[in-house]
């Protein structure tokens, strides 16, 4: 009899161990959940049967432009990338705005425009002191905890990673001390540019979506089947030009070429 129960503590106790192991297993399983959330920079691969699209914006954060973008590229299903701008960061809401950006990866991607614009647009000055300019980058880096090495020269349209350059400051001490230290200067293929100085996109999406596949058609584009398009948060401030960015995302989709990726995926960046 006394073997009987023993025989039926040990059975209970190893039952016990069993579910025991079971929910440690669930809680594990639970960690390595959050363990796996996408980190920006972290490589993708290629279809070289597809073609990719990289949004970015320009000077966020810019209300209510910032706003109405976010809304259109979340509605759209598609990823963009906001080069943002540290002195326009100004009270509570924009810098929740500058957080959201940041907190909506993988859909959306923070990377860096330096801290004053260029000295606010003084780009000769900017360029002209490379020791202070760098010093721009690396504050708004910090103040807006930008977690990528990605930058945008502002007002200037050039490319650099691994001591490769071009564009128009390929010489400038700037671009080679950002180079060095690891950074990953992207430039734009196409513009949607502003009319004048009315803050409005100067083309029409119907226009703009014609640019885009003639680039890719043309070949002619920084990288082969990717194409990397500039445009300026402040432009869609309006619900007739925010319509247009949902109208020119629409269109592109149409294609089941397409792909929309955040800059960190383009192949410039990806290359070690």
């Amino acid at each position: 009899m006394r073997n009987i129960y023993l025989a039926g503590c040990s059975a209970l106790l190893l039952l016990l161990a069993a579910c025991n192991n079971a929910e440690q297993k669930t809680v594990n399983a639970d960690s390595l959940k959050v363990i796996a959330k996408p980190i920006p920079g972290t490589p993708i691969k290629y279809d070289s049967s597809k073609r990719y699209i990289f949004l970015t914006w320009d000077d966020s954060p810019q209300p209510p432009g910032t706003v109405n973008c976010k809304q259109v590229f979340k509605e759209q299903n598609v990823k963009a990338t906001f080069f943002s701008v540290g002195f326009n960061q100004v009270g509570p809401f924009k810098k929740r705005l500058i957080d959201s950006i940041r907190n909506e990866y993988p859909q959306f991607l923070l990377a860096n425009h330096s801290f004053s614009h260029g000295f606010n647009d003084k780009y000769a000055k900017f360029y002209s002191m490379p020791d202070s300019a760098y010093s721009d980058f690396m504050r708004n880096e910090k103040e807006l905890q930008i977690g990528v090495k990605i930058i945008r020269l502002p007002g200037n349209n050039t490319w650099a990673s691994n001591g490769v350059i071009h564009g128009q400051k390929a010489e400038n001490k700037l671009v080679k001390r950002l180079d060095s230290t690891g950074y990953k200067i992207i430039g734009w293929d196409i513009e949607w540019g502003q009319n004048g100085k009315q803050k409005q996109p100067k083309e029409s999406a119907t226009e703009m979506a014609k640019r885009v596949n003639q680039k890719f058609d043309d070949g002619s584009t920084f990288e082969q089947n990717a194409i990397v398009i500039l445009s300026h948060d402040r432009l869609f401030e309006k619900k007739q030009f925010a319509d247009s960015l949902n109208r020119f995302i629409s269109i592109l989709k149409q294609d089941p070429r397409n792909v929309f990726e955040t800059i960190d995926h383009y192949p410039l960046v990806q290359r070690k």
